[in-house]
């Protein structure tokens, strides 16, 4: 009887694994979800589910069509950008660019949509190193080096951020390119630069698209950080127009009657905009406008929601290496709001060891550092976010501050002189206390 038993275990085994193979299930693909409110108006909501449920009938056909998979991760891709779900959009993109990937491991396009990915939610290491395998695959690609370019920003490698963006506009000089020779203007301190090299990327795309009318409302921002508001409401209101109810425009708009003191009025547009698209940054930037407006219990309100987002986001990119958005950076400054100063510092902490040569995460462990009234810690990170001598009136505000808070009055009162100069709508509570410094020296 034993003689029989091998060979009766061997056909059991490739029966077991013909069964696997013939009547597996394919993995379930990610639908699309309902828009609600404003962002379902208009005719790109129609056109974005007819795109949408012609792919996924492609898919239901096909299971292993690649480039449906393709197509179908990139219309959600756009879609997180344009209601803010980046949480379900990203997850979902991910698990169809990684069904592309295991068939195809060197698809380009692929590669380049894992690593935009990975940049957007925060994971600049993994990202870099995705679009690395990608520009080796194809270097002839301007998307790819704008990837690259994206990346070492992020990591604080600027010179090589610069490399990469002069790459990108030798290949192909457009909306995406201008945008990032802007933004690396502005990193070295070039405000007249940014703003026209902002106006070029503006100016190229069509208007009314999403990356467009980002690129308007970016424009309006730099004028905003130079203090000219009517040039950034010009750009806001034309954002409007071309992109009725589009968030960041609505925002703008409320920063702009912030900076004017018209608190109520700044509160009404966040809160259009907080209703058209999911974005912590709107909560927090309603928990100051309610301190101003003197309504602290809706502060302390948004105060905590906004903490709620970050946090959740927090928690999946631990659970998860590929997935979810690194956020601890703003977790550090959310913190700082309801006076959590050592979860703040926490916080602060994680993020500058993940991209420690960072100028941004370098000012926010300086601030937290300075709010916890530690003020050599916060003179040697401030000192690090200074060196590609950026001329954002925050960071001057700040560095001034804490420059004048270890003894140095007389060039603390110089950049704080500079910020305001700069920008005299500065943040209300950091101008009023550069001014209070200013007056006591």
């Amino acid at each position: 009887m034993r003689k029989y038993l091998y060979p009766i275990l061997v056909l059991s085994f490739a029966t077991a694994v013909a069964a696997l193979f013939f009547f597996r299930q394919p993995e379930p693909i990610p639908t699309l979800k309902e828009r609600h409110g404003d962002l379902a108006l208009g005719g790109e909501w129609l056109n974005t589910k007819n795109a949408i449920g012609g792919l996924l009938a492609q898919l239901r056909a096909k299971p292993d069509d690649n480039k449906a998979k393709l197509l179908l991760a990139q219309a959600y891709m756009q879609e997180g950008r344009v209601t803010g779900d980046h949480p379900y959009y990203d997850m979902a993109a991910m698990q169809l660019l990684d069904g592309v990937l295991r068939q195809e491991p060197e698809n380009f396009e692929a590669l380049c949509c894992k690593a935009s990915l990975s940049l957007t939610q925060h994971h600049f290491s993994e990202g870099l190193a995705v679009a690395e395998q990608a520009v080796a695959i194809n270097p002839n690609n301007a998307f790819v080096y704008g990837l690259l370019c994206d990346a070492n920003v992020e990591l604080g490698r600027y010179a090589e951020a610069v490399k990469m963006a002069d790459k990108m506009n030798q290949v192909r000089p457009d909306l995406r390119s201008y945008s990032r020779v802007s933004y690396l203007r502005e990193i070295y301190g070039d405000y007249p630069g940014a703003i026209e090299a902002m106006d070029m990327a503006t100016k190229a795309g069509y208007a009314g698209l999403e990356q467009t009318e980002w690129a308007r409302t970016t424009l309006g921002h730099l004028y905003e950080s130079t203090g000219d508001l009517l040039q950034a409401e010009k750009q806001y209101r034309q954002a409007l127009l071309e992109r009725p109810y589009y968030a960041y425009a609505l925002a703008g708009l409320g920063r702009v009657e912030k900076a004017r003191k018209n608190y109520p009025a700044a509160i009404d547009y966040f809160r259009k905009a907080r209703a058209t698209v999911k974005d912590y940054a709107f909560a927090d930037e309603l928990t100051d406008l309610y301190r101003l407006n003197h309504e602290p219990d809706k502060a302390a309100q948004m105060a905590q929601e906004a903490i709620a987002m970050l946090a959740s986001d927090a928690k999946n990119a631990d659970d998860n290496e590929q997935m979810g958005h690194y956020a601890d950076r703003e977790l550090a400054y959310a913190y700082l709001k309801t006076n959590e100063l050592n979860k703040a510092l926490e916080h602060a902490k994680l993020e500058y060891d993940r991209r420690p040569d960072n100028i941004d995460v370098n000012e926010t462990l300086a601030w937290v550092h300075y709010k916890r009234g530690e003020y050599r810690d916060a003179e040697t990170y401030i000192t690090k976010a200074l060196r590609t001598k950026s001329q954002n009136p925050t960071l001057l505000c700040r560095a001034g501050l804490i420059a004048t808070k270890n003894g140095r009055a007389a060039e603390g009162q110089a950049l704080i002189r500079k910020a305001l100069a700069t920008n005299p709508y500065l943040s209300m509570d950091l101008a009023d206390e550069g001014k209070k410094l200013l007056a006591v020296n």
